[in-house]
């Protein structure tokens, strides 16, 4: 019987072995992504989107907060990938950790639901994780830059402001997508495909228009997130604005289109306001959609159940016992399957 419980112990901490050795290939593997387009502030190299920190908060809300070292064992590695490691590396491992790590246990104290099926979930990720928990890594990192005569004194705020929005644009893009990725049962239905391939097209179309015309035509970009949040709820609205930032980003750092001409500081708040105003209109937008889908079919099946009740009233004979609720996870959501892109 030992020797039994001994082999599952074994099994169990390989197969979290495995599972941390995962978040740390796909941390690693998101922070090459974003180092592919990178501004430089004040001396220091930065990110106008980094995505590792939205695939830690997944991996910490998915996994739990037992799959931390992958978080740090990926950082590491890439840290290691642009400089030499110091001391001020053990300051900016520590604060790409903590940071994640914060965020999923403000999220999941807040009652958070991975599904992002209500508005306070939209808000929370936004306030809490991507906002609230990435000033700790912003912090940690260029404080102690500044302290090993690794960056000067008066570069701080503008590193700091970089480096906190470059965070928290990861939480608020990667993190949702990956979520519904996640949470996702099955493909679109074969007559869904239609629209999500025009969506698609007018996306592949738009949006270069408006990242590299001269004219500042980023509003154009809006109705296809509207269109996409309405039509395929989260996963098409966070879709749209990842595809959006990703050229967003190559044309400002490029120097192009509307950010010609711009000195960095004044390109990097500028991407950065559009692309938080975009992330902020398809995460909320979708999570209010998905609130109101859910509440009408709640509605629906109350009608439903009032209806059989009054039939067997009517009839003289008892009500029938009421149908069990769906199992809530420990997530707080139901675990029913949700398609991908349900109207």
């Amino acid at each position: 019987m030992a020797a039994v419980v001994a082999v599952e112990e074994l099994r169990r901490s390989g197969a979290r072995a495995v599972r941390v050795l995962a978040v740390a290939a796909c941390y690693y593997a998101a922070a090459r992504l974003g180092l592919l387009r990178e501004l430089t502030v004040e001396g220091a190299v930065v990110t106008p989107i980094w995505p590792p920190t939205g695939v830690a908060v997944a991996a910490l809300l998915v996994l739990g907060p037992w799959c931390w070292p992958g978080i740090t064992l990926g950082a590491f590695f890439s840290v290691l990938s642009l400089t030499a490691p110091g001391i001020e590396t053990l300051g900016i491992l520590c604060g790409n950790t903590a940071a994640p790590l914060c965020a999923a246990l403000l999220l999941r104290r807040a009652g958070f639901r991975t599904d992002l099926g209500r508005l306070r979930d939209g808000l929370a990720l936004v306030f809490l994780a991507a906002l609230g928990a990435m000033l700790i890594s912003a912090t940690a990192g260029v404080g102690l830059l500044v302290l090993t005569d690794g960056l000067p004194a008066h570069g701080f705020w503008p590193v700091w402001l970089a480096w906190w929005v470059g965070d928290a644009m990861g939480v608020l893009i990667v993190t949702p997508l990956l979520l519904s990725l996640h949470r996702a049962s099955r493909p679109l239905p074969l007559g869904r495909w239609k629209e999500a391939t025009a969506l698609a097209v007018a996306v592949c179309l738009l949006v270069p228009l408006a990242a590299y015309s001269t004219l500042s035509l980023n509003f154009l970009v809006y109705p296809l997130i509207i269109w996409a949040a309405l039509r395929f709820q989260l996963v098409g609205s966070v879709l749209c604005a990842l595809v959006t930032s990703v050229v967003a980003t190559v044309a400002a750092t490029a120097g192009a289109g509307g950010f010609a001409g711009l000195s960095r500081i004044e390109v990097m708040l500028k991407l950065q306001a559009f692309n938080g105003a975009m992330a902020l209109t398809a995460l909320l937008l979708s999570a209010v959609i998905i609130e109101q889908r859910d509440t009408r079919r709640s509605v629906e099946r109350a009608c439903r159940e009032l209806a059989e009740v009054l039939e067997h009233l009517t009839a003289g004979e008892p009500p029938p016992s009421p149908p069990p609720r769906p199992h809530a996870t420990t997530d707080g959501a139901d675990d029913r399957p949700r398609p991908t892109g349900a109207p």
